[in-house]
C-alpha cells in the first residue's frame, strides 16, 4: 500500500467555463474513471471524516482510504486488478477477500466501525483530463452520478499556501468564478439523500 498527502483546491464550473477550459486541455486524452463509494448504512465512515472508494479504470483499479490531516488528506492507496475490484464490488463487502484487503481493514479497525456493515452506496463516473502545469497537477472533470452532471476544476499541489494563491490567480486570469466544491463523495451522498 502507498500513502501520500493530498492537498488540492477546486471549484465547480459552469458549462461555459468548462467549455472554455476544455480548449486548454484539448491536447490531453480524456480518462474515464468510476468511483465506487463505501460506507455503512448509517455513514459511520463519514461520521469519522473518512472516505473509502474503489476507483476503476478501463484496465486497472485502486482502493483509497482518505483520512483528514491538519492540511489536506492522508491517502492510503491499494492497487487492485480489474478482476479483484469486480470481485469486491460484486460481493458488496470488504470481508472474505483473504489477505488482499488486510492492510485496509487494519486501518479501518482503528475506528469504532463494524467492518461487516461496510458496503457500496453507489458510484460516480468522471471523464477527466489532467496534466502537470507549472503551478501543480490540474484536472478538468465532468462528473456523472444519480442523473446529475457537474463540472469541476482541481489543482493538486505540494505547498498549501502557495497552491491556494496560484489557484486563485489562475481563476482570476481565466475569468472563472470561484464556486465552493464539496468533495465528490459528499456531492454523491447529497444526491442520494444521505446528506443535506
Amino acid at each position: 500500500m502507498k500513502t501520500n498527502i493530498e492537498i488540492e483546491y477546486k471549484t465547480l464550473l459552469s458549462l461555459s467555463e468548462f467549455d472554455q477550459l476544455s480548449k486548454r486541455f484539448n491536447h490531453i486524452k480524456p480518462i474515464r474513471q468510476t468511483n465506487h463509494y463505501f460506507d455503512t448504512p448509517d455513514l459511520k465512515l463519514r461520521k469519522n471524516k473518512l472516505s473509502l472508494r474503489i476507483r476503476t479504470f478501463s484496465d486497472a483499479a485502486e482502493m483509497t482510504l482518505k483520512i483528514p490531516q491538519s492540511v489536506g488528506n492522508m491517502e492510503h492507496n491499494l492497487a487492485l486488478t480489474s478482476q479483484q475490484a469486480t470481485a469486491i464490488l460484486k460481493a458488496d463487502s470488504l470481508l472474505g477477500h483473504g489477505a488482499l484487503l488486510q492492510s485496509m481493514l487494519d486501518l479501518l479497525d482503528q475506528y469504532t466501525i463494524n467492518l461487516d456493515t461496510i458496503h457500496t452506496l453507489g458510484s460516480l463516473t468522471t471523464t477527466r483530463r489532467e496534466y502537470q502545469t507549472p503551478i501543480g497537477l490540474m484536472a478538468l472533470d465532468r462528473n456523472e452520478y444519480t442523473n446529475k452532471v457537474d463540472y469541476e476544476l482541481e489543482l493538486e499541489v505540494e505547498d498549501a499556501g502557495l497552491g491556494e494563491q496560484n489557484f486563485n490567480t489562475f481563476l482570476k486570469e481565466n475569468k472563472i468564478e470561484y464556486r465552493y466544491a464539496r468533495s465528490k463523495v459528499v456531492r454523491f451522498l447529497e444526491s442520494i439523500g444521505k446528506m443535506s
